[in-house]
């Protein structure tokens, strides 16, 4: 199928015929495998393009083809039975979750691919919790059944009891490993043999008809627990067509009651014309959806609905910034309501800026297609936006709100950046900013005293990548120093400060009065309460008070880290009606809190993470005794098949440096490992310390 003729039906594709998609799964379950096969079979590519030789059409950064890994998300769109399938092939390795994060808020429905071996890994895990933070209906793929050690039935238990997934199997294999033949379709009753590129329907062989039907009957007895019409069936002991429990799935499927099931081998071609048949069968469109609530611009109390509709105001949400050295950036956007047209102006509600979506463009992964106007459902990239980033609402300008942002996890690890030359310093850190407009897990800051920059990511692979695309992308060479762990501060009593700020400097002065409560807000990041009566502080400096101690905290106190988990309740003050101004207010608030977060027992939070190891079991008594040197803590050991255990547990990531090599060397190279963050914990008492001597020296 040629593209062009897809682009003309993709635009007029009622609404019922429209699936946004996401492709997730830990690293090596080969999701971008399956996206391959996908477009193959859609027709749009004409060959399928491999991950290992670096000509996968979705993986089409330097980076990941050089690493035969997915690192951004990639969008492309195609056609299968009259429906269009917008798909974003998303990132597996936990240091581009951020990806995931971002795609999994605009998509509506998720292919979550499963390795037939490893079953639920990690960053299954990981990925299953961020869908269901968006409420994303999803169906499984066990992937690689060709493989040694295939476990369809294996897998679809760890789902159940890992993820809590009420995993329902709609197919079942034919074989396993080397004689996996083909695919058994529990609804239809009918079998499907594979020849190289092409599904064929075969008898059902007479050694797999009753396991067909056992697996058909517990297929039913499950749905009925959700479909009165299904029970009554069930109850009376009569068929149940296909046809009714294909429906009676999808509705329980996009109510998250179930995930269906379904298996194959992408890499040999086998199972993707099913999948695309169960993505148009059980995954929802946007009406399935239905509408989007966003929340007023004036009052946070009230909320507005915009229905999947081009009769409704237009609203978007910005998931995504590129910049592309041909157009300039490129900010992606998924529409809910309404229509957009190119030169139209719109609000960024968020900034509340107005913006003019100069050129519409429809991807597909790095090439893309030009069109005049976009409508629900939709997910295309726009050029000439000049304020929009990464979970900025858009929307009509006398229609506005706010719609749900990202949840952005915070950075872990960061690096001292410097260019090789001198002359470069500009564009360092014009290119730093261009980086971190893309990626809002990737942060820059610059440290004054020491006249530093500094970056923060997600961890060393994340950090490893930004400096390649520095020095291949925007041909900036930099020096870099060793890898650190980027800490936190926060307070652990509960403080009143109280600061005037007075300043005379012959003309105009400067005066500011703030008496604010500092206390500890464990787990809830930063919390500001205005509870000034009477007017002592004017209304318009009370977000210069705001802005202030936001400002310092940003900076950090103690040790330069930035500040978490503090709320800060401003009391009382007193302004001058001549020498009050904003940045009195902004310097005296910064001040004030200062003050009081040094006395109120400040202390260095590290960053805790959730570690797996894979190892067969001869080494896991070395292993785990590795672990509790590191400040490690075991949580579980299971076992995953014969002669290996997963051994889970926390440990802080300033300990894990270098524990590849260490892995390898104990293991004779046969254990694998993968981290996540989990959450921020106090450091103890001697590494403070051991800080705060540091800091010493360095003044």
């Amino acid at each position: 199928m040629q593209f062009a003729t897809y682009n003309k039906k993709a635009q007029h594709m009622p609404l019922t015929k429209l699936r946004n998609i996401g492709i997730a799964a830990h690293i090596d379950a080969g999701k971008t495998t399956v996206t391959e096969r996908m477009l193959f079979y859609t027709g749009i590519n004409r060959k399928m393009g491999e991950v290992h030789d670096g000509q996968a059409t979705m993986d089409f950064m330097k980076q990941e083809q050089e690493r035969g890994i997915t690192i951004a998300s990639a969008a492309i769109s195609c056609i299968w039975n009259d429906t269009q399938i917008n798909i974003i092939d998303t990132p597996g390795h936990v240091d581009f979750t951020v990806e995931v994060e971002r795609s999994l808020r605009v998509i509506d429905g998720m292919v979550a691919v499963f390795c037939a071996v490893g079953g639920v890994e990690p960053q299954s895990e990981t990925v299953w919790n961020q869908a269901d933070r968006y409420r994303v209906p999803r169906i499984g793929f066990i992937n690689k059944m060709d493989r040694d050690g295939a476990d369809f039935n294996e897998v679809v238990s760890l789902m159940n009891k890992y993820l809590d997934a009420n995993a329902v199997p709609c197919q079942l294999p034919m074989g396993a490993e080397k004689d996996f033949m083909g695919v058994i379709d529990i609804l239809e009753r009918k079998v499907y043999a594979f020849d190289d590129y092409e599904r064929q329907e075969i008898e059902i062989p007479s050694e797999y008809k009753e396991k067909c039907e056992k697996a058909r009957e517990l297929l039913v007895e499950k749905i009925a627990e959700y479909d009165d019409e299904i029970m009554e069936l069930f109850l009376d002991d009569r068929e149940v067509s296909a046809g009714q429990l294909k429906r009676a799935t999808r509705e329980a499927t996009l109510k998250l009651m179930i995930t269906p099931v379904f298996c194959g081998a992408a890499y040999k071609n086998k199972g993707i014309q099913l999948l695309l048949d169960a993505i148009v069968d059980y995954m929802p469109s946007p009406l399935d959806i239905g509408a989007v609530v966003g929340m007023d611009v004036d009052d946070p109390e009230k909320s507005h609905t915009r229905n999947p509709s081009h009769k409704d105001p237009f609203s978007a949400l910005a998931f995504k910034l590129i910049h592309d050295p041909f157009v300039g950036q490129q900010t992606f956007i998924r529409i809910f309501s309404g229509t957009l047209k190119s030169g139209m102006q719109i609000l960024n509600s968020t900034k509340n800026r107005n913006e003019r979506a100069g050129r519409i463009f429809r991807i597909r992964a790095k090439d893309r297609d030009e069109i005049n106007e976009a409508g629900p459902g939709d997910i295309v990239a726009l050029i000439g936006m000049k304020y929009t980033k990464t979970g900025d609402t858009l929307c009509d300008k006398d229609h506005k709100l706010y719609l749900e942002s990202i949840h952005i996890p915070p950075t872990v690890i960061e690096l001292k950046v410097l260019p090789a030359k001198r002359k470069d310093q500009t564009k360092l850190g014009e290119s730093l900013h261009k980086l971190s407009n893309e990626d809002p897990s990737f942060n820059v800051r610059f440290d004054e005293e020491t006249n530093e920059t500094i970056v923060s990511g997600m961890g060393e692979l994340h950090l490893e990548i930004i400096i390649d695309r520095l020095k291949h992308e925007f041909q900036v060479e930099v020096e870099i120093g060793e890898p650190a762990v980027a800490l936190r501060e926060t307070i652990t009593t509960e403080i009143k400060s109280d600061y005037k700020h007075t300043k005379q400097t012959g003309g105009k002065g400067q005066f500011a009065h703030t008496v604010m409560r500092i206390e500890p807000n464990a787990g809830n990041g930063y919390e500001f309460v205005d509870k000034i009566k009477g007017g002592n502080i004017p209304a318009e400096f009370i977000p210069s008070v705001n802005k202030g101690i936001q400002k310092t905290m940003n900076k950090g106190i103690l040790a330069g880290f930035p500040i978490v988990d503090v709320k800060v309740v401003l009391l009382d003050g007193n302004h001058h009606p001549v020498d009050s101004s904003d940045r009195a207010f902004q310097t005296c608030a910064s001040i004030c809190f200062r003050k009081g977060f040094l006395k109120a027992n400040p202390i260095l939070l590290e960053p805790i993470m959730k570690i797996e190891i894979n190892t067969p079991d001869d080494y896991i008594g070395n292993l785990a005794g590795d672990l509790n040197k590191r400040r490690g803590k075991i949580e579980s050991m299971r076992r995953y098949r014969k002669g290996s255990l997963k051994l889970n547990g926390f440990v802080p990531l300033m300990e894990m440096f270098g524990y590849a090599t260490r892995l390898r060397n104990l293991s004779s190279g046969r254990a694998n490992f993968s981290m996540e963050f989990y959450k921020y914990e106090p450091v103890t008492k001697a590494i403070q310390e051991e800080y705060m001597k540091k800091l010493e020296e360095k003044i």
